[in-house]
């Protein structure tokens, strides 16, 4: 069962639904008989016309035996990011109105599901998650040591030099750690890998903090964690879309703490049941 979201931090706005079902609608019939390669690298993006390029010319063709394939979700972009992305070879879905980073990546994450897609990896269009590292997060999948993998700048190297953000990295983490009883080191990393049917099982409802929703519910199904190391670089072009720091760390503590509390007491409650 895919759950879609019905409330979040930031707000879901009342258009999305219809806005998602167009563009559903538009990339089939421009995709008609899709079947995608075994892995499909998932881009949510926003104005990134500068820099989504650059991430989608250097994602091979292939890593670790399998063949790859990339989608672009557009998130109601004001720029060239559809046109773009398509002159790089990518299959393009495009929201004709900003729905948020969470609901573009969930419309990746089904139509590469629906598509064929044994794995999904996420990636970024501004190039702070090198593209060049998806073989590293993909290995534990292909090998079957891991169900969603988590490219880690903490184990890597951040080149990010907000010391604010780089200190939320480690308090999340510890938070994560410390309420799953599971070890990790970076839970908002961009660059991940899964197995596709995590994005179908795992609930998701997150407008836009939706990394350490989607980390928290893994865990508490009972799928394997991997973390490989990776490095964070600067942004090449355009903007970031997170605002105030202060508030985003807001906003993700209390995505955090209303994730662990909904997904331990449906654990309880579906331990209870089977016991």
């Amino acid at each position: 069962m895919t759950f879609v979201s019905t409330g979040s931090a930031k707000v879901r706005k009342p258009y999305v639904h219809a806005v998602r079902a167009a563009a559903i609608h538009a990339f089939d019939e421009s995709y008609p008989g899709l079947r995608f390669a075994p892995v499909v690298v998932v881009i949510a993006a926003y104005d990134e016309e500068g820099g989504i390029g650059s991430v989608l010319q250097d994602v091979a063709p292939e890593a670790c035996g399998v063949t790859i394939d990339t989608l672009v979700i557009d998130d109601g972009s004001r720029d060239r990011t559809s046109e773009v992305s398509r002159e790089h070879g990518a299959h393009v879905a495009r929201l004709e109105r900003n729905c948020g980073h969470g609901i573009a990546l969930r419309l990746g994450y089904e139509l590469a599901r629906d598509h064929g897609a044994q794995y999904i990896v996420t990636l970024d269009g501004d190039r702070q998650w090198d593209p060049l590292e998806v073989p590293s997060v993909l290995e534990p999948l292909v090998a079957g040591e891991a169900d969603l993998v988590l490219g880690s700048r903490v184990l890597g190297h951040s080149e990010n030099d907000n010391r604010f953000r780089h200190a939320g990295v480690y308090v999340f983490a510890w938070l994560i750690s410390l309420l799953t009883r599971t070890r990790v080191t970076d839970t908002s990393t961009g660059l991940r890998a899964m197995r596709s049917e995590v994005t179908a099982t795992v609930r998701q409802e997150q407008v836009q903090y939706q990394t350490s929703e989607l980390l928290i519910g893994a865990i508490y199904q009972g799928y394997r964690i991997a973390e490989r190391p990776i490095v964070q670089h600067k942004r090449i072009a355009g903007e970031t879309k997170k605002g105030n720091d202060l508030l985003y760390a807001f906003r993700y503590a209390n995505v955090v703490l209303r994730t662990w509390d909904r997904e331990r007491r449906a654990a309880a409650t579906a331990s209870r049941r089977t016991g």
